[in-house]
């Protein structure tokens, strides 16, 4: 399931067409299908949480894999991986020695694509929260009130003017006041919603609440309990995904063998692996289940014993 970690290696993996020119590019979505990027040069690649963004010549090129994006890599002639009605994007690139076959790029079944201006960054990421996986993270000033941070992989993110704090501080500072900010919300809600930090997905949010025996439906709280309950999570999920950034595999358990890296995840009536308890299952988030309008209910999955109620 891709998270912030995913795309992050994802972002690695495509460092490679830093520099290099387009010499045929196809957006098959209805609203940017005229775009032409021909002719221009990819100057940067990068991830944001979930995003991942590739500036072509000051065009920025914008996707999201939800649930089953997936970005391929081929020889130009070579049978794609995919069927190639699943394809989104189509960039094609000189070859990489003289001689060579060009190289093709192509996004499958993304989430979502659109092109903008860089100069349009801030604004169109101004709706999410700090990315976790940001190398400043923790770095005094990296957040400051315009939003803007100082590292140039995780540039933006600008909060609503009566929402800013008056001074700079750092990204875990702020996405902590963001998730403190709403006491009565699940905390399992909250380390999921994108506005309060980008990138942590339901596996992360399911094993590290696991991890740090909270139940994900319990409300974020107020007073020391609720701070330091939701700063544990925090620093713990940051941990394990700094951790997981370039594994093949997420692993939790510190078991690497298919199928035991995780603790609770997808596991629902299986037996605790560290108790025996039957793992349990629910919904959260929704406006069915007193969530937001427009969030989505998700899947949790927890133990009644490790994670009492």
């Amino acid at each position: 399931m891709p998270e912030g970690d995913s795309v992050l290696q994802l972002s690695e993996r495509m460092q490679w067409m830093g520099g290099r020119t387009v010499t045929r590019s196809d957006i098959r979505v209805p609203r940017f299908a005229t775009e032409d990027l021909v002719g221009r040069q990819v100057t940067q690649v990068w991830p944001y949480g979930k995003h991942l963004f590739i500036d072509v010549s000051g065009r920025v090129l914008h996707t999201h894999l939800k649930m089953e994006g997936v970005w391929s890599v081929h020889t130009v002639g070579t049978r794609w991986r995919r069927p190639g009605h699943t394809a989104r994007v189509v960039l094609r690139f000189a070859p990489q020695h003289p001689g060579g076959p060009e190289i093709e790029v192509v996004g499958h079944s993304l989430g979502f694509v659109r092109l903008f201006d860089r100069s349009e960054y801030a604004s169109v990421v101004g709706h999410l929260g700090p990315d976790i996986l940001a190398p400043d993270w923790d770095a005094p000033g990296s957040w400051t009130s315009s939003g803007h941070g100082a590292g140039a992989t995780a540039v933006g993110g600008r909060v609503p003017e009566e929402t800013v704090p008056e001074e700079s501080v750092s990204r875990r500072q702020e996405a902590l006041r963001r998730i403190l900010s709403r006491p009565e919300r699940s905390i399992g809600a909250a380390l999921l919603d994108q506005r309060n930090v980008a990138g942590i997905g339901n596996e992360y949010r399911a094993e590290v609440c696991f991890l740090a025996g909270v139940d994900p439906r319990r409300p974020v709280g107020t007073g020391a309990d609720g701070v330091d309950t939701a700063t544990s999570l925090l620093d713990l999920t940051r941990k394990v995904m700094w951790a997981n950034r370039r594994e093949p595999r997420r692993v939790f358990t510190g078991d690497r063998r298919p199928g035991m890296g995780d603790y609770v995840f997808g596991r629902a009536g299986r037996a605790c692996r560290r108790c025996g308890t039957p793992v349990a299952q629910a919904f959260l988030g929704g406006p069915d289940s007193g969530g937001d309008d427009g969030e989505l209910e998700r899947v949790i999955w927890w133990c009644p014993v490790c994670q009492p109620e």
